[in-house]
C-alpha cells in the first residue's frame, strides 16, 4: 500500500500484493473503496456476512445494495466524503474519531437484502493516506451483533413490560410521564391521563379465584392497548387493577372520548362478575385528568393528583362511569341534587383507596 501512496496517479493492480491477500482471507468481514468511492476489496468474510459475491461490486459504487435496500451512503463513503454531520441522520449509534484522521465508528440494523433478513451490525471505517496525506483508500470493518442487541432489547422489555398483561409497567409509566411532561411544556401542548380501575376487582378475585383474576386482568388490558394508537400514547399497568392511558397532544374532550369507549367496550366483553355487592358484569371507572404545562409546573405531579381524583370520584358516584378531573366538581354538585338531603355541600374528594 505504501507502494500506492508514492504513485497516486498511476493505475496499480493491487490484487497481486500481500496486503490484499492478507486482508481476502481476514475472518473480519472487510471492504475497501477508493477515493471515488468505488469498490476495490470484497473479501470472503464480507461476501459470507452479505451474501453478496466479489464479483457483483467489484469497480461499482453499489456496495450499498448489500446492506438497504433503497439508496444511501454506507459508512466508508462518509469517511471518504469526509461528512460527519451526516452520522446522525444515518445511524442509531455513532462516533466520529478525528477530523480526515481516524474515522468513524457506528452502529445500525441493516436489511441485508440478498439474505431476506435483518442484522445488527458494529461498523468501522477509516481512511488510508498516501505520504503527501491524500486519500487513496477507505476501509471498512464490520461485526455482526444482532444476537446481542436482541438479547440486550429482550432484557429492556422484561425491565418495562408488565409480566402479567404485557403492557408498560410502572417503571416504563413513571418515565415516559415525566418526559411528555418536559415535552409538553417545550410545545406548550395538552398532555392527557386516563387511570383506568376495574370495578369491585376483591370481590370478584373473591368470587372466582386469581387464575380468572388474572384472566381478567388480561381481557381489559388487552382493550387499553387498543387505545394506545399513536407512537407516543402508552398503555400501561399502573398497579393491582389499574391501568394507565398517557395521551401527548390531547385534549379533555378527545380523551374523554376514549375513556367511555374503553369502558363501553369492557362491558361489551360481558366477563361475568355476580359477587355480592358487585354488579352482574365487569365494569371499569375511569378518571380523566388533562393539563397543558407552564414554567411553574415542575412536575407531573399535579396531573397525577387530578387524575386519581377524577377516579375516585368515579368510584364515589356509583362506579362505571368517566369522570374528568375538570368536572368533578359539577359531578358532585348533580349527585348532591338528585340525593337532596344534603343542603347544597360538596362532599370532599379525599385519596381514594382500592377498590
Amino acid at each position: 500500500m505504501a507502494k500506492l501512496g508514492r504513485t497516486p496517479a498511476k493505475t496499480v493492480d493491487v490484487a497481486d500484493s500481500y496486503a490484499v491477500r492478507l486482508m481476502q482471507h481476514l475472518v473480519v468481514p472487510t471492504f475497501v473503496i477508493d477515493p471515488k468511492r468505488c469498490v476495490v476489496i470484497w473479501n470472503k468474510a464480507c461476501e459470507r456476512l452479505t451474501g453478496v459475491a466479489a464479483s457483483e461490486v467489484i469497480g461499482t459504487n453499489k456496495h450499498w445494495q448489500a446492506f438497504y435496500e433503497t439508496k444511501r451512503p454506507c459508512l466508508a463513503d462518509l469517511v471518504a466524503l469526509d461528512q460527519p454531520e451526516q452520522l446522525p441522520e444515518l445511524y442509531s449509534e455513532y462516533a466520529a474519531r478525528g477530523h480526515n484522521g481516524l474515522g468513524f465508528s457506528a452502529e445500525n440494523w441493516c436489511v441485508m437484502p440478498k439474505l431476506g433478513n435483518q442484522l445488527y451490525l458494529a461498523i468501522d471505517a477509516g481512511p488510508i493516506h498516501d505520504e503527501a496525506g491524500n486519500l487513496i483508500a477507505v476501509v471498512e470493518t464490520l461485526r455482526d451483533l444482532t444476537d446481542q442487541k436482541r438479547a440486550e432489547t429482550a432484557l429492556k422489555e422484561l425491565a418495562t413490560k408488565d409480566g402479567l398483561t404485557g403492557l408498560s409497567n410502572r417503571r416504563a409509566f413513571d418515565q415516559m410521564l415525566t418526559s411528555e411532561w418536559a415535552r409538553a411544556q417545550r410545545t406548550q401542548q395538552p398532555l392527557a391521563l386516563l387511570f383506568v380501575d376495574v370495578d369491585h376487582f376483591k370481590l370478584f378475585n373473591d368470587e372466582h379465584g386469581h387464575q380468572s383474576g388474572d384472566e381478567c386482568l388480561r381481557a381489559v388490558a388487552r382493550v387499553v392497548r387498543r387505545y394506545a394508537l399513536r407512537p407516543l400514547d402508552l398503555a400501561s399497568r399502573y398497579g393491582g387493577e389499574e391501568f394507565a392511558l398517557i395521551l401527548p397532544e390531547m385534549g379533555c374532550d378527545d380523551a374523554c372520548t376514549i375513556a367511555e369507549e374503553i369502558r363501553r367496550a369492557v362491558m361489551a366483553l360481558q366477563i361475568a362478575h355476580g359477587a355480592r355487592g358487585a354488579g352482574d358484569r365487569v365494569t371499569l371507572s375511569v378518571g380523566v385528568a388533562c393539563h397543558v404545562p407552564g414554567e411553574a409546573d415542575g412536575t407531573p405531579n399535579n396531573l397525577l393528583n387530578a387524575a386519581d381524583q377524577a377516579l375516585y370520584a368515579a368510584k364515589r358516584l356509583g362506579r362505571n362511569r368517566v369522570v374528568c378531573s375538570d368536572r368533578v366538581l359539577a359531578e358532585f354538585t348533580g349527585l348532591g341534587r338528585e340525593n337532596e338531603p344534603v343542603s347544597g355541600q360538596v362532599p370532599a374528594v379525599a385519596p381514594r383507596k382500592s377498590a
